[in-house]
């Protein structure tokens, strides 16, 4: 792996970093709600499952920015794009600690989903194109876990900066605005991705409509496989620390802890997954990792110590993430050259509208039996992890896919 990773040249290592901080920062201001869900829910005077329609508004408003810096990436290059959309995503964090209603916070939550839903498609495209098809499992493995980084440091600035400032919740939103600084790597060090070079001409002329009908039929599954990805991966994060705060009475430290443990489990598991891909396909990868989260269920949901849980969550982000380290490599390589901007994320956050509502049913499911959020999160997440299998299972793959040579005469 760190022959790989050494063998990278610095243009490839510039981009793919840049891609990798952008998702990172951006699952980072994402997941910084999941832990102050109750705080938020206490100032502004609703219940929990009100605030939770804050994670609805993002989810459901992420595929209008991936189709708009799609269609710019495809248009005008990724580079530029995803510096806008870095600035855009920290500054609607930063206005987000300032929300003096709930209202107001749950607008800024829907305009932050915007700038969120732009980021994947443009960085996994920047990173795939980029780097060599014998690296890009490996790679796609450690790009995607980019997600359980940015849970980590939201748990860690709760675990470090929620009690240290009077005011609590805001200040974590307040952080949430450096990501910006990435804007200046990317201008300064960062270059266009070759694929899109060799391409760029044709992209000038590109007929968005014509083209998206044309592959429309792999449009809708790579959409209905996304939706599933994302009901596992939010089914097993939004509402875990509520579970744990709420149901198991675990100080905000401790819920911080386990959460610390569990994304070293999924940052574990999408790289190990991810290289794997390279080896036995992308689909068999998928597979494997959602089939073996199925027995972790009892574990992860229904422990009652801080030891049982931690390791039922460690174990089952490591098969979550698993499997969703295939994905950055699997999507680039379905998509068509001409479209890989706007497919890529636009099929992602597709995915993610029809999974938007997962916190919000969870939270529903929960508070209608007694905040049972285990029976919630079991129900849901076993259901998941099957469609996970079984959609992929019905797909095709193309793991050698060139796109160092797309555009090439």
């Amino acid at each position: 792996m760190w022959a790989q990773l050494r063998a990278l040249t610095p243009t490839q290592r510039n981009a793919f970093l840049a891609s990798y901080l952008g998702w990172t920062l951006d699952a980072f201001d994402f997941f910084i709600l999941v832990f102050v869900i109750p705080d938020v829910a206490k100032e502004f005077h609703a219940t929990k499952t009100a605030v939770t329609r804050a994670i609805f508004l993002t989810l459901a408003f992420r595929p209008v920015g991936a189709f708009l810096f799609g269609w710019a990436g495809d248009k005008f290059g990724r580079r530029v794009p995803l510096m806008i959309d870095v600035i855009f995503y920290s500054v609607m964090e930063l206005l987000s600690g300032f929300a003096p209603t709930l209202t107001a916070f749950l607008v800024l939550r829907a305009i932050f989903g915007i700038a969120m839903g732009g980021e994947w498609g443009l960085g996994a495209s920047l990173a795939m194109e980029t780097v060599p098809a014998e690296t890009r499992g490996l790679l796609s493995g450690i790009l995607q876990q980019g997600y359980p980084v940015g849970y980590l440091l939201a748990a860690l600035v709760f675990r470090f900066v929620f009690h240290t400032h009077a005011l609590g919740w805001r200040w974590m939103f307040f952080i949430g605005v450096l990501p910006a600084l990435l804007s200046l790597f990317i201008r300064s060090r960062v270059q266009e991705s070759p694929a899109w070079e060799r391409n760029k001409a044709a992209q000038a002329n590109l007929n968005l409509g014509s083209a998206v009908r044309s592959h429309l039929g792999l449009f809708a599954y790579m959409a209905v496989l996304m939706a599933a990805f994302n009901f596992m991966s939010h089914g097993t994060q939004d509402m875990y620390p509520t579970f744990l705060r709420v149901q198991r009475h675990f100080a905000p430290d401790t819920v911080s802890n386990i959460a610390i443990i569990y994304n070293l489990g999924a940052i574990c598991g999408g790289v190990l997954f991810g290289g794997l891909s390279q080896r036995i396909g992308r689909r068999r990868a998928i597979i494997i990792a959602a089939l073996l989260a199925l027995p972790v269920v009892p574990l992860w949901a229904y422990s009652h110590t801080a030891a049982m849980l931690a390791l039922g969550a460690f174990a089952m982000q490591f098969f979550v993430q698993g499997a969703w380290g295939v994905i950055p490599a699997h999507l680039s390589e379905l998509s068509p050259t001409a479209l890989r901007g706007t497919f890529t994320g636009f099929a992602y956050q597709t995915g993610n509208l029809i999974a938007s509502y997962n916190a919000t049913l969870q939270s529903g499911i929960a508070e209608a039996h007694g905040n049972d959020y285990s029976l919630a999160l079991a129900a849901t997440i076993v259901v998941v992890l099957l469609a996970v299998a079984g959609i992929t299972a019905l797909g095709r793959e193309a793991p050698q896919a060139r796109f160092e040579t797309e555009g090439a005469r």
